[in-house]
């Protein structure tokens, strides 16, 4: 059974006017026990945000770490999505990638820095995301270093455009990444075909690797579900917030 403390979560529920997309976002804000305004967090940002909060209860999971594990308390923001337009947001050559990249870089990240008192080092902010969610923070990451530089990789679906991305960079000596992916994902159908998702992050992973970046990989019995992925978020967090 679930410890009542863990449930006792405070979520704030934001809403931008995004200009680069022409319409408004939905943020949720997840505030760690005993939160402060005096005091500074750490952040996580969640592509998908949320499949974070409800499927992979990443909050609930938060006030575990922190209450019992003697975790820093962070902050974390998932940033919700419409999965009608999410691939064209997600994927690099999506007809909306460009104008979802410059939401979260200049608007996203400017009004939770606005609002809440996360610390603005590339360091402290981590980017999550499941599947094409992976994909989008490796972009993000890789456009903008000085912002970005530790990435949680739920079986990222990492398609040639983004592996294309990372061959085209020559030192990647600052980005981290924690990868994890299901070995019952080999021949997994997507809405543009299907796909060998444990190839694809071995390929990515190399490219990475031979660019200098941080890796931490692995490779479970899993599927390209939340089943899966909600039972490594805990893991993925330690990695980094300790």
């Amino acid at each position: 059974m679930t410890d009542s403390r863990y449930l006792k979560r405070t979520i704030n529920k934001e809403e931008i006017d995004s200009t680069f997309l022409g319409e408004k976002r939905n943020l949720r804000v997840y505030l760690p026990p005993g939160y402060n305004e005096v005091l500074s967090y750490p952040v996580i940002y969640c592509q998908d945000g949320e499949e974070f909060f409800n499927y992979g209860r990443i909050a609930t999971l938060a006030n575990q770490l922190i209450l019992d594990e003697d975790f820093e308390p962070f902050i974390i923001v998932g940033i919700e999505v419409d999965v009608k337009v999410r691939s064209s947001e997600y994927t690099p050559s999506g007809s909306r990638n460009e104008d979802y990249v410059s939401c979260v870089i200049e608007e996203i990240i400017p009004f939770v820095e606005r609002n809440y008192p996360v610390r603005r080092h590339a360091q402290d902010r981590i980017l999550a995301g499941d599947s094409l969610g992976g994909s989008i923070s490796l972009q993000l990451a890789l456009k903008r270093p000085d912002l970005f530089s530790k990435i949680i990789s739920l079986s990222g679906a990492f398609y040639s455009g983004i592996q294309h991305m990372v061959a085209a960079e020559d030192d990647l000596s600052s980005l981290s990444l924690y990868m994890i992916v299901g070995l019952q994902e080999r021949d997994y159908e997507t809405d543009s075909g299907v796909y060998d998702f444990v190839d694809l992050n071995r390929k990515t992973r190399d490219l990475l690797l031979k660019r200098g970046a941080q890796i931490k990989y692995d490779e479970k019995d899993g599927k390209h579900l939340w089943g899966f992925w909600q039972k490594e978020l805990g893991a993925a967090l330690t990695y980094f917030l300790t």
